[in-house]
């Protein structure tokens, strides 16, 4: 097999609620200058190929991948699409590497999110028609029936959950690319209006437009460039039944398979003593606990103590999402598994590798695709 698969470069926009000013071009070109630049490379000269997460469907426009080249460098070069999230697009490129026929590629996805007129009939598009369609207008719904279920099943406190919310808002303070960083109170959070019981309004991570782009390359081209980088010491994915009614709504068995995957690649035994640090889906604030639990990184203690303990906040035992998570920095559809990339990055440049060995990125995909993937990084 190939030999390791380095990050050897990242960058993004910052993000926003809203970018009239900007196309998705724009935001894309400023994304891959900040990557190629970091990783020093040439685009027109030095990359093989580039890996685009997008969908037709969020973009408005057909054939999507069409768009992609110009702005990326990636004329006569060729281009891959994933109809899906943006670590999605970093597993391909890693394994488009690992082939051998492949020394550089680049990943990008980005977000409009704004630009949707109607963002909930998008949404309600990919329910079934006949049953869950006719009787749910609003996706939030059934993030309120999971999140029921999942504090019921795990005895998991109101008050814990606030309290992710209050921390990762915070948390967003200390991130230059995060728009929603703000400090809020827990009780706010739990006196906020109801969406869909009892799922909050500040219990849900707002959109956010931007866009990231992560630079990968084999062995031996990041030594030819002289970087010293993270490597991608495993990965894992993993699709379930898209009937929900099937689904396990306390601790989502997909995200429990893909992060196995990814341990195993990476020799980890225990999640809990291995990881340093993990950048996991927020989308909604019960996610994140709910996330630990299936990953098992919660190591013997409670859900409900992971908070009051301080286990999970940034001078924890094992920091989560501490650059802000989908809650500090919005959530921007696609491009949100590459962004929790880009901020695990900058953790491990800032933290160096004798304070910080390894990090995991968790993405997960939307209804009706119940998946997850996994990513771990280390030096």
């Amino acid at each position: 097999m190939p030999s390791d698969v380095y990050i050897i470069g990242v960058g993004s926009t910052r993000f926003s609620p809203s970018t009239p000013e900007l196309s998705f071009k724009e935001l894309m070109f400023e994304a891959a200058v900040k990557a190629y630049n970091d990783a020093g490379i040439d685009a027109r000269r030095d990359l093989d190929a580039i890996v685009s997460a997008s969908e037709d469907y969020w973009e408005g426009i057909s054939i999507f991948d069409e768009y992609i080249p110009d702005q990326l460098g990636g004329v006569l070069k060729p281009v891959f699409t994933v109809s899906g999230d943006g670590l999605w697009g970093v597993i391909h490129a890693y394994m488009l590497i690992k082939t051998g026929a492949f020394n550089i590629v680049a990943v990008e996805a980005h977000s409009k999110a704004s630009d949707i007129v109607d963002i909930n009939s998008i949404w309600r598009m990919a329910f079934d028609p006949y049953v869950i369609r006719p009787l749910i207008d609003n996706p939030h719904v059934l993030a309120g029936l999971e999140m029921n279920i999942f504090m019921e099943n795990l005895d998991v406190d109101r008050d814990a959950i606030s309290l992710v919310v209050s921390k990762n808002r915070a948390n967003a303070l200390n991130n230059p690319i995060a728009p929603y960083g703000s400090d809020v109170d827990p009780d706010m959070v739990s006196e906020s209006r109801v969406v869909s019981y009892p799922l909050r309004e500040l219990d849900i991570s707002s959109y956010s437009d931007g866009a990231v782009v992560a630079v990968l390359a084999g062995e031996t081209a990041a030594r030819d460039l002289g970087i010293d980088a993270p490597k991608v010491k495993g990965v894992g994915w993993v699709s379930g039944s898209s009937y929900i009614e099937e689904w396990d709504y306390a601790s989502p068995e997909f995200v429990w398979r893909a992060a196995q995957m990814a341990y195993s690649q990476a020799g980890i035994d225990d999640p809990y003593d291995s990881i340093d640090v993990a950048f996991i889906d927020d989308r909604y604030s019960f996610r994140e606990l709910q996330s630990i639990y299936a990953l098992g990184l919660n190591d013997g203690y409670s859900l409900n103590e992971l908070m009051y303990n301080g286990v999970i906040y940034p001078d924890g035992d094992l920091p989560v999402n501490p650059f802000g998570g989908y809650l500090g920095c919005g959530y921007p559809l696609l491009a949100g598994g590459l962004l929790k990339l880009y901020n695990a990055m900058m953790y491990l440049r800032s933290a160096g590798p004798d304070t910080v060995e390894s990090a995991l990125v968790m993405a997960r995909m939307e209804y009706p695709s119940p998946s997850a993937a996994v990513v771990i990084l280390g030096w």
